[in-house]
């Protein structure tokens, strides 16, 4: 609540320094308090995956697999596409082993990215995905946030 009226408060100010001539700008910066994580936990060793507890009092919980399958990176990004355009064209686009044959993906570290995001490095050698905390809480698996966020 105080992040919000911190940010109601501040309005954009605009200074211009005077040596260098050079404008600056002070923006608020917009924070959903929604979105805000207050507890990360990463369980790797146990294999259980992502537990997140959120400053609105939700709890979200991640397996790997989930994650893994919802990677943001641009490489997967491009794969989901891709396979997306072959179905619509009538062309199939599965992946190249049967779903029921394929390994469970677990994870083999994970990294916190600043204060923003977390990166997991899974056991199918895959690391580059950066998993921001606006974008797990978009992705939560449970069916009320699943309502509030994907039904847009």
């Amino acid at each position: 609540m105080a992040d919000l009226q911190y940010l109601e408060r501040r309005r954009a100010r605009r200074r211009v320094n005077q040596r260098s001539a050079r404008i600056e700008i002070e923006m608020p910066i917009p924070i959903d308090v929604r979105k805000k994580p207050m507890d990360v936990k990463v369980r790797v060793t146990t294999g259980e995956g992502v537990e997140i507890a959120w400053s609105d009092g939700h709890v979200s919980r991640y397996p790997f697999d989930y994650l893994r399958d919802l990677c943001p990176c641009a490489l997967c990004n491009d794969e989901r596409e891709k396979n997306a355009r072959l179905k619509a064209s009538g062309g199939g686009g599965g992946a190249a082993v049967l779903p029921m044959f394929k390994p469970k993906v677990k994870a083999k570290g994970a990294n916190a990215v600043g204060n923003y995001a977390i990166q997991i490095q899974f056991s199918d050698g895959h690391a580059t995905g950066i998993y921001s905390y606006e974008h797990l809480r978009e992705i939560c698996p449970c069916e009320a946030c699943g309502k509030e966020f994907r039904a847009k």
